[in-house]
């Protein structure tokens, strides 16, 4: 008889669960990133377990963002919508690159061009934003560790999925319930 045990996951959050999980990984890297790095990460991937973040609404009818197009159309925005644009554009690359990438792989376009979406859509923000967290070009440093990153959310993607589907149904139950 084998001694199963059930982990129980206790987070006021989702948000500090994720930071946890980037965090416990990140440790065991060769070149962890930095702290401000999964912090960002972990919010990041606390709004985007919303579907609706995937998704625009363009006359009246909703799609899935087209990310390139956006990045393009961000040129012609005054600098605050320009910002929450190119953030939007970078965040959602990173969800799709990291957590998502299985499926994108199974679209017409691959992980490598939303890669390099996202770490364009990094990049301009930088020009717009130049410190973040206290860090300056914090958001030039997430272009060039977009790969990283996105290697990270993988990992901590995989982990999640290959629990049993109790321990997912029980962690969901304690996240969704906690205080």
């Amino acid at each position: 008889m084998t001694d199963e045990r059930t982990s129980i996951i206790l987070e006021t959050s989702l948000q500090s669960f994720f930071y946890d999980e980037l965090q416990s990984v990140n440790r065991k890297s060769s070149s962890p990133l930095p702290n401000e790095t999964i912090f960002y990460s972990s919010l990041v991937m606390d709004k985007f377990i919303h579907a609706k973040e995937y998704f625009e609404v363009v006359e009246g009818k909703v799609r899935e963002k087209t990310l390139g197009l956006k990045l393009l159309e961000t040129h012609h925005l005054e600098s605050r919508k320009r910002k929450v644009a190119l953030q939007d554009i970078g965040d959602t690359a990173l969800m799709l690159c990291g957590y998502f990438s299985d499926s994108v792989n199974e679209k017409i376009v691959d992980v490598k061009y939303y890669h390099d979406v996202g770490m364009s859509a990094y990049g301009q923000l930088n020009s717009l934003v130049t410190s973040f967290y206290d860090v300056q070009y914090f958001y030039k440093k997430l272009a060039t560790q977009f790969n990283m990153l996105t290697r990270l959310i993988q990992i901590v993607q995989s982990s999640q999925s290959s629990n049993s589907s109790q321990d997912k149904q029980d962690a969901i139950y304690i996240i969704n319930n906690a205080s």
